[in-house]
């Protein structure tokens, strides 16, 4: 499996150290404050898992599972949320979990849709940003790496089901996904 990974993107020590910056600051910006962490499943799950051990301040989790890819390497566009939020979000503050941010049309709903349901703030934190392929205005208000326009897998990131155990990020070769 690990011999259809072209090259490591970005190593475990540098996913590791950019987790604790970002739980850091996280931590900083929320004192006092009631705080949800919100993982999209199923990418997340890693990033979020190492993330909220590193925030400091008391916070709650829970879970949505988003669907725009199917088994597809590309978004459709058409988001079906598979698993909602177990409780009500009203005057709490939001953090959205991502794996990565790719054209930005699923975010951007989660987003639109949360704010719908009043909370007190709505924030994202991503891992990876690829900003050369977003399709509409959204960013993240933390941010990991920004990434070139390359098709990549592991921690939690996956092609159909397959590489998420990696413990670093890296780059699939094509011929493992019919690319070019």
């Amino acid at each position: 499996m690990e011999s259809d990974v072209q090259k490591v993107l970005l190593t475990a020590d540098e996913i590791n150290s950019k987790v604790l910056e970002l739980g850091r600051q996280i931590t900083q910006d929320y004192v006092g404050q009631n705080l949800l962490v919100v993982g999209i499943l199923k990418g997340a799950v890693v990033f979020m898992s190492d993330l909220i051990r590193q925030i400091k301040t008391p916070h709650a989790i829970d879970f949505m599972a988003v669907s725009s890819y199917g088994v597809s390497t590309e978004s459709s566009g058409v988001v079906r949320i598979m698993k909602d939020l177990e409780r009500s979000i009203e005057n709490v503050n939001i953090l959205i979990v991502e794996d990565i941010i790719d054209t930005g049309l699923t975010l951007k709903y989660l987003v639109e849709n949360l704010r719908a349901r009043n909370p007190l703030s709505v924030r994202v934190c991503t891992l990876l940003d690829k900003a050369s392929r977003r399709k509409v205005d959204i960013a993240a208000d933390y941010n990991g790496f920004a990434i070139p326009d390359e098709f990549v897998v592991g921690y939690g990131l996956d092609y159909n089901e397959r590489f998420r155990h990696l413990p670093y990020v890296g780059v699939l070769k094509p011929a493992a996904y019919g690319g070019k």
